[in-house]
């Protein structure tokens, strides 16, 4: 039985927030009178009502939990679940507000884009500084060198700074240093999702591979085909509290399952607060309902913002197993390049008719995505349900008693 190589105990992790009143413009007079109050106010000792309100935020609370050698596993929850502040800690970027971490061996990370290498430096210089950073010798580098070059795909860019690079050079390069240069733990976070479809498989299976050579990976994502189909276990997130920890396709039933269950509403409202624009509404058929009859397709309607010009955009959209397991996607273009859209600033509403008619009933998840393919996502709307629903007579008329995904009739001949 392999030993742990990950050990947490009791881990909090707490930020101060600070809360400030709202800023608003003043004169001279204003600020001059403001400040003769504020020294009166210190010489009798009141408080200041403009000072800023601190309040505790746990991202972490009271964490327990082991990981053994060679072990892949994942971490899912929603947004603001914890998960990112889980990975600083266990990569000693931020120190826990209490509690223990016992790690045995190196560690390499890939957070985010732009972490773990100097801009300035080139593509080459970064490698063996990654290198030095995690005690590997000179000669180590050079062994690995080659392979680290070759998969990232960067051999003209070798001697160019990074700064310069694109995002998916960078990311290319950053997961191929952090992958080969054998740590004993991998820890990589849904910084994949900037590559594309072909670099994404690659980096999957180069992390299996990680994992067969007796190495540990701890893998974030929201694509829960990518979960399945990389880690054994997965750990589910809420809040800052570990809700479950066992196998992963418990876990990501359980997430998909409690993230949005069954909705009697086809009508899916978001916040629109992201810097460069956003989804505002997605609308299945009249908006009635989140459910399609056996046979029939549906009509989606999705209202979508840019809040400044964007070339290289499109808007994709991902149809899903509960299991994450991915039917089909679709894209307002395909992925030639030359046929990428440049839009303006503006509110935009494209309808498009979903070929579900063949699916048999069951519960299935939508994920909308809006950005430059392979360069960056600027917003995404995650797991809509969809029920296809259905009465036996339909089934049976169908000729489909026996599962499966597809309900289609099929000619039979013989001779």
């Amino acid at each position: 039985m392999s030993e742990s190589i990950i050990t947490v105990e009791n881990l909090s992790k707490s930020y101060t927030l600070k809360h400030q009143q709202e800023a608003h413009y003043s004169t001279l007079r204003d600020t001059l009178v403001n400040g003769v109050k504020g020294f009166g106010k210190k010489l009798l000792g009141r408080s200041d009502p403009d000072f800023q309100e601190k309040e505790e935020f746990w991202a972490l609370k009271d964490i327990n939990f082991e990981i053994k050698q060679g072990d892949r596993v994942g971490i899912i929850g929603r947004n603001g679940a914890g998960k990112s502040t889980l990975l600083k800690v266990l990569s000693r970027i931020t120190e826990p507000t209490m509690g223990r971490i016992h790690l045995k061996g190196r560690v390499a990370s890939l957070l985010e884009v732009g972490t773990g290498f100097h801009p300035e430096l080139t593509g080459r210089e970064n490698i063996f500084l990654n290198g030095a950073i995690m005690g590997m010798s000179k000669w180590e580098i050079k062994k690995k060198f080659d392979e680290i070059v070759a998969f990232a795909e960067v051999e003209k860019f070798l001697d160019t700074p990074v700064k310069r690079y694109s995002s998916g050079m960078y990311v290319r390069l950053a997961f191929a240093v952090a992958a080969h240069l054998e740590p004993e733990i991998l820890v990589v976070d849904e910084v994949l999702a900037v590559g594309d479809a072909q670099f994404q498989k690659k980096c999957l299976g180069k992390m299996e591979d990680v994992g067969k050579e007796g190495r540990t990976v701890i893998f974030v994502s929201h694509n829960m085909d990518m979960i399945n189909h990389l880690c054994e276990n997965a750990i589910l997130l809420e809040e800052g509290n570990i809700i479950d920890y066992r196998e992963t396709e418990v876990i990501t039933q359980k997430y998909l399952s409690d993230r949005c269950g069954v909705r009697e509403s086809g009508i899916f409202k978001f916040k629109n607060n992201r810097e460069k624009g956003g989804f505002h509404e997605v609308i299945f058929g009249d908006g009635k309902t989140n459910s399609v009859q056996f046979g029939n397709m549906l009509t989606i309607k999705i209202v979508f913002e840019l809040k400044e010009i964007i070339s290289g955009f499109h808007v994709a959209l991902h149809l899903s197993k509960s299991n994450g397991s991915v039917i089909f996607t679709t894209a307002d273009t395909d992925l030639n390049k030359e046929n990428f859209t440049t839009r303006p600033a503006g509110i935009y509403t494209t309808t498009l008719l979903l070929p579900v008619n063949s699916l048999n009933t069951d519960i299935y998840y939508i994920r909308l995505s809006m950005g430059i393919p392979g360069t960056e996502i600027i917003d995404e709307a995650k797991e809509l349900p969809l029920e296809v629903v259905s009465n036996d007579q339909m089934l049976y008329d169908a000729g489909n008693k026996r599962g499966g995904l597809l309900v289609e009739k099929i000619g039979w001949t013989y001779e």
